[in-house]
């Protein structure tokens, strides 16, 4: 038998902000694009508007993305500071609440604890360390995080926002291409849901139904909207 080797999925961030901006870049530009069908005759002027909104709105949700991960990495370094300080000012009271972590948590006595909580405090660094993840919940943030999540939510928002925009491309009529947006943003929606699924462990049937319905569900009252409004 060979060694046993764990899988595990370890890219979940990365997967959130693909989400996040396919989820977005299949629903708000179709919608756009749905409710100037009403409206405007000719695709090529939906095309250029649809294609203005997705270059507006992928950059404001790189830039939301961006921001919200240097505020992760920012709160994250405010706590650690204040734990730092903690570690140097009231040792006995952090180490207490080290005892505290392993006797609630894990269900280990005093004594027990005891050994532990000496090694931790001959190594401040190891010490800080422990407090941010098991009296915090907080992991170290990954440095370029930030910018990683800008951009991986911008390309797919412009990936999310092509798809139901290209039938309006290749299509001169605006009602035929708005009936094959509809079966393109599905099935798209359908496939980009199986592969979550594969990758976060779900199902991938469920995971493609429950993605296609969401998203058909959020697309349609978006389209709602733009129809009543124009």
């Amino acid at each position: 038998m060979g060694p046993h080797v764990e899988k595990h999925f370890t890219a979940s961030e990365t997967v959130r902000d693909i989400v996040i901006g396919m989820s977005d870049g299949l629903t708000v530009p179709f919608a756009l694009a749905a409710g100037l069908t009403g409206a405007i005759s000719q695709t090529h002027l939906i095309v250029t508007a649809g294609s203005a909104e997705i270059a507006a709105g992928s950059i404001a949700m790189g830039l939301g993305g961006y921001l919200a991960a240097r505020g992760d990495a920012e709160h994250y370094a405010h706590e650690q500071t204040i734990e730092e300080h903690e570690v140097q000012a009231i040792p006995e009271t952090e180490a207490k609440e080290v005892s505290d972590v392993f006797q609630t948590t894990y269900g280990l006595s005093a004594e027990e604890c005891a050994p532990v909580v000496e090694s931790l405090r001959k190594r401040p660094k190891d010490w800080v360390a422990f407090m941010m993840r098991f009296e915090l919940g907080l992991e170290r943030p990954d440095p370029s995080r930030a910018w990683k999540s800008a951009l991986t939510i911008a390309l797919s928002y412009i990936v999310g926002g092509v798809i139901p925009l290209s039938a309006y491309i290749f299509l001169s009529d605006a009602h035929s291409a708005l009936r094959f947006s509809v079966v393109v943003t599905l099935v798209a929606l359908a496939i980009f849901g199986g592969v979550k699924g594969h990758f976060s462990g779900v199902p991938i049937l469920r995971s493609a139904l429950q993605t296609s319905i969401i998203g058909g569900l959020a697309a349609a009252a978006a389209f709602g909207i733009a129809r009543w409004i124009s």
